[in-house]
């Protein structure tokens, strides 16, 4: 479940130049705050799957809900506060 929602978002990743020391520049548009840059096209997309890991262990572990992608779920379980 989890791999095929990486594969969904990676898929619709966007990718640009931009004028900087690691000008490969991408970004999955539907998850706010995960994107990447690299000095290659791979390293970036590299970098940006492992962020995107990262974002999705961050919004289990807060109990923060995660968008659906092209008709791929993943259910965050809801946080208790302490008493």
């Amino acid at each position: 479940m989890i791999e095929e929602y990486l594969k969904a978002a990676m898929n619709t990743a966007h990718y640009e130049i931009i004028d900087d020391e690691d000008p490969y520049y991408g970004e999955i548009a539907q998850l706010k705050g995960v994107w990447a840059s690299g000095k290659t096209l791979e390293e970036c997309r590299d970098n940006l799957l492992g962020n995107l890991e990262g974002w999705l262990l961050i919004c289990n572990s807060q109990g923060i809900d995660i968008p659906e992608i092209n008709g791929c779920r993943l259910i965050t379980p809801k946080v208790l506060e302490a008493a």
